[in-house]
């Protein structure tokens, strides 16, 4: 089957002309990297300064990546979506907070949303984030002292923590499962973030604890596999064996990876090699490796494949059809975060394929971290903004013959 991330009449059926015309707008201003910084700068204290500014943020960035500040108003997002058969990975995009009480808060919220997703049938999945409810220096400290083969097997060293940051870590687990065993109560998967890569182990041994616990016969629990560092397609390669020696279902979530300027400023910083591929060109390569692998073994493992690049979404069609599978196979899903690449998106739903927008939401004070990086990816991912304008602007030609759609 062709199918065309170049139609955008499929790609912007669920927006009117007047939203289209607002994205232009924010994707032009992103894509000027003056304006970008400065506005990265000026947010935290634009926060500050009253409800005009909220309200001017709330109509602009936040309207175009976020679903709402509640679970009410996401709805009327994951009910649009619906209509165009795209389903939603719910995301409570709440920063953690350095606080026993705050992380217990955050559980909560978690324990809500998938009690909340559970009650709508387009909501299969929520993501969740480590830090959402662990401290990261105790998260730094266990990975330094992580046994590779115990991250492996779902181990956590406890040997270098002082016997309260024990007991810190026991919480630690214990609100991670109270969550996983909700969403298997509740038949809604948990899609668990990657995180920088100095506190990553004990996420992962953590995730893979989980998998064995609550994956028997269904997936519940997915890991993230961050394929813009060089050691990723081999651990995830070395996950699935363990999986299959270990008699559970593996969840595999693919992505690019979220922190690369940071990665890469506190390699240098500390002089240390780099964990991350050195260009584009070998992430791309280790990515699309890792579908090709993921697919292959399909029958082994539940796949999400969360991309914004036109060519690996492609290829995976490509290898589903190869090895005659439908593209609404059970085991695989793509996914895109809401306000980019309608283009993949709505394509491939249209197509048949099971795809879903990464959907955050919450109070705009408590999501501008998670916009903050949205800006600033834009703006560094050479061509992202001005493909995403690109394709707007055609659409509203298309739309309205003659006009300029600036």
């Amino acid at each position: 089957m062709n199918i065309s991330f170049e139609n955008t009449a499929v790609a912007f059926a669920y927006k009117t002309t007047r939203q289209l015309k607002d994205s232009a707008f924010l994707f032009k201003t992103m894509g000027n990297e003056w304006l970008v910084r400065l506005g990265l700068k000026l947010t935290p204290a634009i926060m500050h300064m009253g409800f005009l500014f909220r309200r001017l943020i709330k109509k602009t960035i936040f309207k175009q990546f976020v679903g709402g500040e509640t679970l009410e108003e996401t709805s009327l997002v994951v009910d649009k979506l619906s209509q165009f058969n795209v389903k939603v990975i719910l995301d409570y995009g709440v920063e953690g907070k350095e606080s026993e009480d705050s992380f217990e808060h955050a559980t909560e919220q978690f324990i809500r949303v998938i009690k909340y997703a559970a009650s709508q049938p387009n909501i299969p999945f929520i993501s969740v984030k480590l830090t959402g409810f662990a401290r990261f220096g105790l998260l730094e400290k266990l990975h330094f002292s992580a046994s590779h083969k115990l991250v492996l097997n779902g181990i956590v060293s406890t040997e270098a923590l002082t016997p309260e940051e024990i007991r810190e870590w026991q919480r630690v687990e214990d609100r991670l499962e109270r969550i996983c065993e909700t969403a298997k109560k509740s038949n809604t998967a948990v899609l668990i973030d990657a995180e920088e890569s100095w506190i990553q182990a004990p996420v992962d041994a953590l995730t893979m604890n989980m998998m064995k616990k609550f994956n028997s016969e269904k997936v519940f629990v997915y890991n993230t596999f961050q394929l813009y560092r060089h050691d990723r397609l081999g651990f995830l390669k070395e996950s699935i064996a363990i999986s299959k020696e270990q008699n559970f279902l593996p969840g595999v979530k693919l992505v690019r990876g979220a922190y690369m300027e940071k990665e890469r400023k506190r390699a240098n910083d500390l002089a240390y090699p780099s964990p991350i591929h050195p260009d584009k060109e070998h992430t791309d390569q280790a990515y699309n490796l890792a579908v090709k692998f993921c697919i292959e073994n399909l029958a082994d493992l539940y796949a999400i494949l969360a991309s914004h690049n036109e060519y690996s979404n492609l290829y995976a069609v490509e290898l589903l059809e190869s090895f005659h599978l439908s593209f609404d196979h059970a085991h695989i899903h793509f996914s895109q975060l809401y306000g980019m690449s309608d283009n993949i998106t709505f394509n491939l739903a249209k197509a048949g394929c099971s795809v879903s927008k990464y959907l955050p939401f919450g109070p705009i004070r408590e999501v501008i971290p998670y916009l903050m990086r949205r800006a600033r990816e834009n703006s560094s991912v050479s061509g992202q903004t001005n493909k995403e304008l690109d394709l707007v602007r055609k659409e509203l030609r298309r739309r309205v013959p003659g006009s300029s759609s600036s």
